[in-house]
């Protein structure tokens, strides 16, 4: 590979490229590695970042401040939101070298060309190297070769939210201890999605994939804000043996530029998002991904009603699923 290339289509990488472009990136390049129907997209390196700190000397900076502070642990939750503040300040507030930003704005243009549309819609997404769930930031529904910039520049400051911060310093881990690539796929204009476990997250049963589906985006399901669809597929014949229908009275949608909750139709409230056999691809799909991986994983997909069955299902990320057995109580 190219050692001197700072961003690089999804097809270009794998999970061997972890610490070059952060966990995410590295997962959706090793899953169109495999043809697997990932949204077209590039990742941003995480030298790309070191480069763009340095080259504006928000390194420097930020190095003084947090050199200023003593005794990290003993600071109350304010202190990390006054820290977050005046680190993601520095951060935002740096024009972007020109080098820096003549390089994503080329392959922003080249996706634009690659899929046919004038400033298309990209997710701009958060991948450090080792997972920190909901602790960096993602911007949906990106429009033009500025909003992607100014995305791409916030998502690198959110290696400082406050939650991120917290979490670094209890844990003995360098306040500037993560640093971020940057996913940046085609938006997948979401009728409905979700995520999926080729392993029950909390039985551990492996002889079943659990999937749970909203309106919308997959936002909608993973923020655990909305009662959701849930299904229970049989892992070898690919029956659906168990099905829970949500209230699903709110969906996290695309707007003109962003995306945002609005109210499910009545109408669209108390029926299932996906048909059995979209479930039954989501299930498919998820099995092959273990398979192929070796390890039970965790999923979030989406599909995109632009697009006829199956072609209209997209894999956005996968990771190894994480196991909480209960225990037995005692009697």
């Amino acid at each position: 590979m190219n050692s001197s290339k700072l961003i690089y289509w999804f097809d270009e990488i794998g999970q061997e490229h972890n610490d070059m472009v952060g966990k995410k990136c590295a997962n959706l390049g090793e899953m169109t590695r495999m043809g697997l129907p990932v949204p077209p997209g590039f990742a941003i390196s995480i030298d790309m970042y070191r480069k763009f700190i340095k080259e504006t000397g928000a390194d420097d900076e930020i190095s003084r401040y947090i050199g200023e502070l003593d005794e990290l642990k003993s600071m109350g939750i304010t202190v990390f939101e006054e820290m977050s503040r005046t680190i993601r300040g520095i951060i935002e507030g740096k024009k972007m070298p020109a080098d820096v930003e003549k390089e994503i704005s080329s392959y922003y243009e080249q996706l634009c060309n690659k899929v046919g549309i004038p400033d298309v819609a990209v997710s701009v997404r958060s991948a450090g190297t080792a997972s920190r769930p909901g602790m960096f930031e993602t911007y949906l529904n990106i429009i033009g070769t500025e909003e992607v910039l100014d995305k791409v520049r916030k998502v690198w400051a959110s290696a400082y939210t406050t939650r991120a911060i917290a979490f670094r310093v209890n844990k003995g881990i360098p306040v500037i201890g993560d640093e971020l690539g940057v996913a940046v796929p085609k938006m997948v204009n979401a009728r409905a999605a979700g995520i999926g476990f080729t392993v029950d997250p909390v039985t551990g049963d492996a002889s079943k994939i659990i999937i749970e589906a909203n309106w919308g985006l997959g936002e909608g399901v993973v923020s655990g804000a909305e009662s959701v669809d849930s299904f229970v597929v049989d892992k070898q014949s690919f029956e659906i043996k168990e099905r829970m229908l949500g209230t699903k009275g709110k969906r996290f949608v695309n707007k003109e530029m962003g995306a945002d909750w609005e109210d499910v139709p009545e109408e669209m409230r108390s029926i299932p998002c996906l048909s059995d056999e979209e479930v039954r691809e989501v299930a498919k799909l998820a099995k092959n991904l273990e398979e192929q991986l070796g390890r039970p994983q965790d999923i979030e997909w989406a599909i995109d009603p632009d697009f006829p069955f199956p072609q209209s299902m997209f894999l956005l990320q996968t990771r190894p699923a994480k196991v909480s057995v209960r225990k037995p109580e005692s009697t």
